[in-house]
């Protein structure tokens, strides 16, 4: 048994795999549609979402399985004062298989060290996203065809968004990888994730400049500024329109770039980029369903 709770939790091979497999069920989902009959996921959800829970639950059901959970922590037994680890503990016993998202950082780790069932991390605070990890990378590789010799633009928050982190992580292990982290300074990448980059000699730059740094790009990975993880309502105020893709930014760069964005939007990408062919964002979408399959 095994637990998904890091993207680095799986090889360089396995996530090759995993992505040659998620690319069939997409050409022929009809061949998967009894894989997981009669098993059931149990999606336990102590911090709001709609993509990757719905993504989830319509994953199991096209595999031909069943779905129970809680959507919040507040309809659940952690209302009323119950640890993770005992929550993990009563659940595996009516599911096969545990999705969890929860606002602290590690609380998957804490469940998977407890669960006779697999856990699958489904984002932890501003921690790990290691399946919208995945997603990403199968839409990487569907628009681009490579994941070597790529410079990867990250704007917005970069402090607190997890996609934003998982992503780094994974990619940091293909070569000739160059990183641009556009960020204003209160949401710089974490100095942890700098020093990885740095150890490891991965070439990175920092800078405040969406326009400066475009031209460049291959990827732009929009991130919006995550009004539940400010503690203070003025600095979410002051920072979360510091950044808004729309197509006058886009006459810079290359015709072949690959719009992406982990959703929810708020203002960070104007809805005139949608029809862009550029934009990938709702492929990213329908791309997480076939990987969590």
């Amino acid at each position: 048994m095994r637990h998904l709770i890091d993207p680095l939790d799986f090889t360089q091979q396995e996530i090759s795999t995993l992505l040659d497999l998620a690319d069939r069920i997409h050409d022929d989902p009809a061949a998967y549609q009894e894989v997981a009959r009669h098993k059931k996921l149990a999606t336990l959800f102590y911090e709001p979402s709609t993509r990757t829970r719905l993504s989830f639950e319509a994953a199991m059901l096209n595999l031909g399985g069943h779905v129970l959970g809680f959507p919040s922590e507040n309809v659940s037994s952690a209302s009323k004062g119950e640890s993770v680890a005992d929550t993990i503990r009563v659940v595996s016993c009516y599911a096969d298989i545990v999705a969890m998202r929860h606002p602290k950082e590690g609380a998957p780790m804490i469940a998977s060290m407890r669960s006779p069932v697999p856990i699958i991390n489904a984002g932890d605070g501003g921690h790990n996203h290691p399946t919208q990890t995945l997603a990403d990378l199968l839409t990487i590789q569907r628009e681009k065809g490579s994941f070597e010799n790529l410079t990867i633009g990250m704007c917005g928050d970069l402090k607190f968004g997890r996609t934003v982190h998982s992503l780094i992580h994974a990619m940091r292990r293909y070569k000739g990888v160059k990183f641009i982290l556009i960020s204003p300074e209160e949401l710089k990448v974490p100095e942890y994730i700098i020093q990885e980059l740095d150890h490891e000699g991965i070439p990175y730059e920092e800078t405040t400049s969406l326009e400066d740094a475009m031209p460049s790009l291959d990827i732009l990975y929009m991130t919006r500024v995550q009004q539940e993880r400010f503690f203070n309502e003025a600095d979410y105020v002051r920072l979360k329109d510091s950044y808004i893709l729309n197509p006058d930014k886009l006459e810079t760069a290359k015709k072949d770039l690959c719009i992406m964005h982990p959703l929810p939007r708020v203002n960070e990408i104007s809805v005139a980029v949608d029809d862009d062919p550029r934009a990938c964002y709702f492929k990213q979408v329908l791309n997480g369903k076939y990987i969590r399959i």
